[in-house]
């Protein structure tokens, strides 16, 4: 009898504790998600890079260090647009905003494209996850130009 009441006093505490828990996570990601639906300002810093290569026919992938700085400015993520900032290319761009992301889209004429996705999950207090991918290919390679598909991995952070 005595280990029942145990038991279920057990039982009831656990579950006060994740019923407290649960909404305090639920909160904390809203709160993540509406950062990106109402921040105007990024900068982001990329870390690491991966990179694809096609060899004889094979996918090889590079990985490296990287320091790649890119911002966004005047992001109006409802209405679907910013502007970039640093050699990131034409300055007027394309948003996205979903539950959980905000992402940005260049379309070159010329044929690249860029997206850069803002996760609404932290690194770091107040740094949010945060990934930036080139789709180009030439077959020349220049130092200090993209020539391959190429990803970076980084964190952005709040620039207001």
């Amino acid at each position: 009898m005595l280990k029942k009441i145990f038991y279920r006093g057990f039982v009831l505490v656990a579950l006060m504790l994740v019923s407290i828990a649960i909404p305090r996570a639920q909160n904390k990601q809203q709160i993540l998600a509406d950062t990106l639906a109402s921040t105007t300002t990024w900068e982001c810093e990329f870390t690491l890079m991966a990179i694809g290569e096609w060899k004889d026919g094979e996918t090889t992938p590079e990985l490296k260090a990287a320091s790649l700085s890119l911002g966004f400015q005047d992001v109006e993520a409802e209405e679907g647009s910013a502007n970039t900032v640093g050699g990131f290319g034409p300055p007027h761009i394309i948003t996205r905003l979903s539950a959980t992301s905000l992402h940005f889209m260049q379309v070159s004429r010329e044929g690249p494209l860029y997206v850069t996705t803002i996760f609404a999950k932290e690194s770091n207090p107040e740094k949010f996850l945060a990934v930036h991918t080139r789709h180009e290919f030439t077959e020349i390679s220049l130092p200090g130009f993209t020539s391959k598909p190429e990803q970076y991995y980084g964190e952005c952070v709040v620039a207001e």
